[in-house]
């Protein structure tokens, strides 16, 4: 299998499977991938998800240009009917952690870029080459990047193609926090069980704010969030909030 799949908790746990090949995807891992994230949007039972990938050399490198065929129609044709499938910001509002466990290259650091948490081991890498190759970073890296990091950081990693290691990751906020590789799940499993806690409704409603606010003039990004807050205020879960904390015991949300 080029994509594993489990459930634990509330939390769903993506793992690519291809350390043999840097955890690159090939055609039928991309198609596992898409599946995957169709199961974790429907699955009302899963709050949060963890992509990873196995081994610790590789996070991804993204396409396996060796295993990929060349195109059969238009690219036009593709695009317009597929979009961009295999980025899961792009199926849903549940958050995305990204638990990056080596290297984050082309397609596998813009996967990880459409992750909302993105915390790496000590050994990770990453970079946009896709310059180096006559290319683009096509699925989101032109557009995620710049956003996720100083501008002018930004522009030259895409521009030279150039790697940067953990720290220097970490130190432009492109990850939230770097452990040592023996302690990297654990932290992944640590962030979205204490997420899976929460109010799901709750939570994809702050995930939303954020993500569609960061598009609208301040004023508007207030007012969406503000109706989001009130689309909440009814709901049988902000009840049991506020008599769990009145009883001073743990909620136990239903997402309803």
């Amino acid at each position: 299998m080029g994509v594993d799949f489990k459930k634990e908790n509330h939390v769903a746990y993506i793992t690519m499977n291809r350390p043999e090949a840097m955890n690159s995807l090939d055609p039928e891992s991309m198609a596992q991938l898409v599946d995957v994230w169709g199961t974790v949007k429907n699955d009302p039972d899963i709050r949060v998800a963890v992509l990873t990938a196995a081994g610790q050399k590789a996070f991804s490198t993204g396409t396996d240009m060796k295993k990929t065929p060349a195109p059969t129609e238009c690219m036009a044709a593709s695009y317009l009917r597929d979009g961009q499938p295999i980025l899961p910001h792009m199926k849903m509002w549940k958050p995305i952690i990204a638990a990056i466990n080596g290297y984050a290259v082309g397609g596998g650091l813009e996967m990880a870029l459409a992750c909302d948490l993105r915390i790496a081991s000590s050994t990770a890498k990453f970079a946009l080459t896709e310059t180096k190759v006559a290319s683009l970073a096509g699925l989101n890296g032109t557009q995620c990047l710049p956003r996720a990091i100083p501008q002018a950081i930004a522009m030259k990693m895409i521009l030279t193609g150039e790697m940067i290691d953990a720290k220097e990751a970490h130190r432009i906020g492109l990850i939230s926090d770097v452990v040592e590789p023996d302690g990297l799940m654990d932290l992944a499993k640590k962030y979205a069980e204490k997420i899976a806690t929460n109010a799901p409704l709750s939570v994809k409603a702050a995930k939303q704010a954020v993500v569609m606010g960061l598009d609208m003039p301040l004023d508007h990004g207030i007012a969406f969030s503000h109706l989001l807050w009130g689309v909440l205020r009814d709901t049988e879960d902000r009840k049991e909030g506020f008599q769990a904390f009145a009883e001073k015991r743990a909620p136990e949300y239903k997402g309803k």
